[in-house]
């Protein structure tokens, strides 16, 4: 009998154990997209989010405790990003959640099911205009510029390479209307023709049809605002095997890897290029290099990798400010870590910040791709820069300033 009990006890002991060091970890959800048009940005992206965890797990965690990234798949779809933001909310009762990735499913997920939970999101690639004035009770952020500064760059590059008639075509959700009403209004603005004007939508076999009548405004530049796993490599090859256009241009959307698998970077190279978000240069643009430009965790310099980080690292930051799992006062302290006053704290330095917040002082994270500062909207400065297909491979240049 009393082997039986010690049995018993020593049972539930380790019960309790295991439900204490469960309740030690703090979960933060990712809504990526690991099927749909940016498979190839987004294998990259949850990498950097990945190796964010890491170092946060390495330094000690957060709250005495392990930070695990519970990952869920948008599709790039917006009422499959609801369903996962519920599992990620309800389910696995995530605290925050980094992302989502594309704009709708970022739009649709905030919409109806963070707001509601009371659940912070920081996005790293969405990029859409909707999302300055989206009714979010400040819990929609995003550490990338909005289209509305990217369209105005793409225009100006344009122009500044004196292509001055152009055809667009775009894909129909909340990237590529906001994108092309803000490239549309900056282009003519300063002094650009739009020949022919088409909103596409995903998924088609064909865009032939819509090809042929934007080519018959006669400009010899398309501009495609769409995605390069989707419909924008679809549109690019269909392009090039009917001879319409003789160069392409693109936005962050269509800086994809795949663009030069599918059709090859010889049949590319000197005929497509377009603009990207990217790292605002700095000695903590610098420290991020020379941290993971082996690339080891991830593709480092693929789209929005900085900007992953950035985003996981502020969150893992702000549960640690809050000293709680309470998504209401993570989302309060988020603010707190990312902008003045503070101490600074750059990428690789958890450890730092954590000490300053025990010792109950202010930090300030100035990260991989740049300083943020969020403003009313939850939005931050950006930069825009040039890519080309050179040597083979998508290539960034310095800061567009026009």
């Amino acid at each position: 009998m009393k082997r039986l009990k010690s049995g018993i006890i020593a049972a539930a002991v380790a019960t309790l154990a295991a439900g204490t060091a469960l309740s030690a970890e703090t979960k933060i959800g990712s809504l990526g997209a690991i099927t749909g048009p940016i498979v190839s940005l987004v294998a990259e992206i949850n990498a950097a989010e990945r190796a964010a965890v890491a170092e946060v797990n390495a330094a000690g965690g957060v709250l005495g405790g392990k930070l695990v990234l519970v990952e869920a798949d948008t599709n790039c779809n917006p009422q499959t990003a609801v369903d996962a933001a519920n599992k990620l909310v309800n389910v696995e009762q995530v605290t925050a959640i980094v992302g989502a990735l594309c704009s709708s499913a970022s739009i649709a997920a905030m919409s109806n099911v963070a707001k509601g939970a009371g659940v912070v999101m920081v996005s790293p690639a969405s990029t859409s205009p909707a999302i300055t004035t989206l009714e979010d009770n400040d819990l929609m952020y995003r550490v990338v510029p909005s289209d509305a500064y990217q369209g105005f760059i793409l225009a100006k590059l344009l122009i500044s390479k004196n292509i001055k008639k152009v055809a667009l075509t775009y894909i129909n959700n909340d990237y590529g209307n906001g994108f092309a009403d803000s490239f549309r209004s900056a282009f003519t603005a300063n002094g650009g023709t739009i020949a022919g004007d088409q909103v596409h939508e995903e998924n088609k076999a064909s865009y032939r049809s819509e090809l042929a009548t934007l080519a018959k405004g006669g400009a010899d530049t398309l501009v495609v605002l769409a995605l390069g796993d989707g419909s924008g490599l679809t549109i690019m090859k269909q392009a090039l095997e009917s001879g319409l256009f003789k160069r392409f241009v693109g936005g962050d959307g269509m800086r994809s890897d795949d663009l030069i698998k599918q059709i090859g970077a010889k049949a590319l190279e000197g005929k497509f290029f377009g603009t990207v978000p990217t790292s605002i240069p700095s000695p903590n643009a610098d420290k991020f290099k020379a941290m993971y430009s082996d690339n080891k965790a991830f593709k480092f310099g693929s789209a929005f990798t900085s900007s992953a980080y950035d985003a996981t690292m502020l969150l893992a930051l702000a549960v640690e400010a809050a000293g709680s799992k309470d998504r209401g006062k993570i989302a309060a302290a988020l603010r707190k870590v990312a902008t003045a006053p503070g101490e600074k704290i750059g990428p690789g330095e958890f450890a730092k910040a954590k000490k300053l917040l025990a010792a109950g002082k202010d930090i300030d994270y100035d990260g991989a791709s740049g300083p943020h500062e969020f403003d009313a909207n939850g939005e931050v400065d950006g930069v825009i820069a040039e890519y080309v297909i050179k040597d083979g491979k998508l290539s960034d240049g310095k800061p567009l300033k026009f």
